[in-house]
């Protein structure tokens, strides 16, 4: 079963509501405070991108539940300017803007896997999953 929810991003208090999304997301489907505080820190970072560069896009959660598997799917979308080197931003230190450069790759760090798909002048759709242990 995969349900999905959204919040769109467009003012900086659309991220609290991502986070709390994605945080109540989480806890319904099993998963413990440190890992909520991981998904939730995630979301953010991902909301706030697309709140700074993109100015207005899309956070989706999907609460999956299988057999085998449940897991959290946090899919970012914009129609911004585009990431012009994916793996650069993957680095630590790296930043556009002038900040810490620790936000994508922060998140590569809190969850299990990350997909970025960009296309300079179309926009980005970043995909982040945690798993259940």
């Amino acid at each position: 079963m995969t349900t999905r929810s959204s919040v769109e991003i467009i003012t900086e208090w659309d991220i609290v509501a991502a986070r709390q999304l994605g945080r109540d997301e989480a806890k319904a489907l099993g998963f413990g405070t440190v890992d909520q505080a991981r998904i939730t820190t995630a979301i953010s970072e991902l909301a706030r991108n697309i709140y700074l560069y993109a100015r207005i896009g899309v956070i989706e959660i999907e609460r999956v539940e299988t057999d085998t598997e449940k897991k959290i799917v946090v899919i970012a979308t914009d129609q911004g300017p585009g990431i012009k080197d994916v793996r650069k931003v993957m680095e630590d230190g790296y930043s556009t803007s002038g900040g810490l450069g620790a936000g994508i790759p922060g998140i590569n760090r809190l969850m299990d896997s990350i997909v970025i798909q960009s296309v300079i002048g179309e926009g980005t759709t970043i995909r982040a999953e945690k798993r259940l242990r």
